[in-house]
Parts: structure tokens; C-alpha cells; sequence
């Protein structure tokens, strides 16, 4: 079963209540795209609340060793579009992402939290965190739009 048939199958499922460690393990084992060469993992998928994570690494990294802001930017598209599929209940893109970079890490977990400012019925708002620990890394907003 292909990537984006899996998301489908369980679309319904996380619509009605949290998809549980089966179904996250499920959508995990197939990565794609942007989002699987970097390394996200989806550790909680609701209508209200998607999480994810990203063990950081040299791959990721700009030329001084740091992580290269591009990682937070798809992890905050990756993470809140999904929230968005759900919600729509069909496809989504993001037409504005909107990340402010707080902290810079090099090393370790980095995990996302997105949650919806907005649920309309052709436009979304999620906004994202992403932190590691206690330490805020970057706050993003993320606006999709439903495809017709």
C-alpha cells in the first residue's frame, strides 16, 4: 500500500478520535517525500492536534553546524497539513508558512506540536512549536488551502 493511500485509509479513523500507536506506526514505516528524507515521525494524529518529531544531524545542518531553518519550515508544513487533511477531509496545500527562529540547535530531538487557529471550510490556520525539551525553537503559522 502506497504512502498516500495509508493517509487516506486512516483519514476517517482520525477524524472520529486519535489514531492510535498501530496506525501512527503504520503511517511511519512509510515515509515520502520531503517530510521521510528528513527523518519526521508523527507521534500523535488528531482533527485537533497533530505532533511529530525529528532527530536532528549533520545532514540537516547549515555550514556552521547548526540546523538549517528549512528543517523547521517542513516540519511545520508537513506537521499542520496533515492536521489540515483531516479537518478537510480532502487534499490541502500551504500557500503561506510563517516561521520565526528562536533558538539554534545542532544535535538531539526536535518535536512539533500543531494546532488549529482556524477551521474554515476552504481556508486553515494551524499554528506549530517546535521545541526541544523545554526550550522553544520556533514558532510558525501555517495557511492552507482545501483543493477543489
Amino acid at each position: 500500500m502506497e504512502h498516500a493511500e495509508i493517509f487516506v485509509k486512516l483519514l476517517g479513523a482520525a477524524q472520529k478520535r486519535p489514531l492510535n500507536e498501530e496506525e501512527l506506526d503504520l503511517i511511519n514505516s512509510n515515509p515520502q517525500g520531503l517530510a521521510g528524507l528528513i527523518g519526521l515521525r508523527y507521534t500523535h494524529i488528531s482533527g485537533d492536534e497533530i505532533r511529530s518529531e525529528v532527530e536532528v544531524v549533520p545532514d540537516h545542518h547549515q555550514p556552521w553546524g547548526v540546523a538549517n531553518g528549512g528543517l523547521y519550515c517542513t516540519i511545520t508544513e508537513s506537521t499542520a497539513s496533515v492536521g489540515s487533511l483531516i479537518v478537510a477531509g480532502k487534499p490541502v496545500v500551504g500557500v503561506n508558512n510563517n516561521t520565526d527562529f528562536l533558538k539554534p540547535v545542532a544535535e538531539g530531538i526536535v518535536s512539533a506540536v500543531a494546532t488549529p487557529l482556524y477551521k474554515g471550510r476552504r481556508t486553515q490556520l494551524w499554528e506549530v512549536k517546535i521545541s526541544q525539551g523545554d526550550v522553544l525553537l520556533a514558532a510558525s503559522t501555517l495557511r492552507t488551502m482545501v483543493v477543489q
